[in-house]
């Protein structure tokens, strides 16, 4: 979803609020690079499908710096993290996991307790089905002509075949589902992320992803400015906070597992968001990096979660 992925342009004004707390409270679930993290360990036992595997977080605290290190050494570890504020940035990520906490969790928690599976499956389908007018753009954009084919046969195929995108008729005919925003496209263009960011709401970011995700990607949705241009204020909160609702529900699981084994959440967390980017910017293409589950809560659901409702998710305890 539009996710979050997930970054703020606070220029986006109540709307932009609008969708940092119906999604990116969760921001966290998407992850950063760091050398306080040793990311290879992160998901040690993996087995399988990321649905079955047993996460366990392994993380390494640094060495201290030996006396005689040198300096072309120190500079290379603060260039790597890229963290300037990292204490503003900390507060921040703690305030975040606070509204988690109290909003995000408990609405996903009462989701998955009273909304049936294939009811569960439809509703993240069609939500999908409605992101892909962003995602064809962002395709174009990028001089991605066979990805855009493939959104575009996606699109029709589940927009009627699939009954409003309620099914996922094109991923049973394997044409699968790709995620693009225009910060990926930024990067493609050859802009740089700049520093870490974890801005209060959205979380885990960069200037250029924050440009890009929340500030461009809304004018390239006909459905989000049609609504806006309508006055029609109660569609656009209740897909945001369903967006938010559907996202959060699909990783809360994997993110309990990684703060619990976690020694700094913070930097395990930044880490896994700045990996993830870069095979993302990517289109998933090897990058030498240890297997992660897909925790954005921006962009798209867990690769565990089948697409077709005719395909019962696996829940805690089944």
């Amino acid at each position: 979803m539009p996710g979050l992925s997930g970054v703020t342009v606070w220029g986006s004004g109540v709307r932009a609020l609008a969708v940092a707390v119906a999604v990116a409270v969760a921001a966290p679930a998407v992850a950063g690079d760091s050398e306080d993290v040793d990311v290879g360990g992160l998901f040690a036992t993996y087995e399988g499908q990321f649905a079955d595997e047993e996460v366990t977080a392994v993380v390494v605290v640094p060495l201290l710096a030996q006396a005689d290190e040198t300096e072309p050494e120190d500079d290379a570890y603060d260039e790597d993290v890229n963290d300037p504020f990292e204490p503003l940035n900390r507060a921040f990520f703690f305030f975040n996991e606070a509204v988690q906490t109290l909003l995000l969790r408990p609405a996903a928690g009462f989701y998955r307790a009273l909304i049936p599976p294939p009811i569960q499956n439809a509703l993240s389908n069609v939500l999908d089905n409605l992101e892909t007018p962003v995602i064809l753009a962002n395709d174009l954009l990028q001089g991605e002509t066979d990805r855009a084919w493939q959104t575009t046969q996606r699109f029709f195929i589940n927009t009627t075949w699939g009954i409003g995108g309620i099914f996922d008729r094109a991923e049973e005919m394997g044409i699968p589902r790709h995620e693009e925003d225009f910060g990926q496209t930024l990067a493609v263009w050859g802009v740089g992320e700049g520093f870490y960011l974890v801005l209060p709401v959205f979380g885990p970011s960069n200037p250029r992803d924050a440009v890009g995700k929340l500030v461009v990607d809304r004018y390239m949705d006909p459905l989000d400015l049609w609504l806006d241009n309508t006055d029609r204020d109660a569609v656009v909160w209740s897909r945001l906070v369903l967006e938010g609702i559907v996202e959060y529900e699909g990783v809360m699981d994997e993110l309990d597992k990684v703060k619990k084994t976690s020694i700094d959440y913070y930097a395990a967390i930044r880490s896994m968001f700045r990996q993830r980017r870069k095979s993302e910017i990517n289109n998933g293409e090897s990058l030498d990096l240890p297997p992660i589950p897909d925790l954005s809560i921006f962009e798209d659901e867990p690769e565990t979660q089948p697409a077709s409702i005719d395909q019962p998710r696996s829940f805690p305890g089944n």
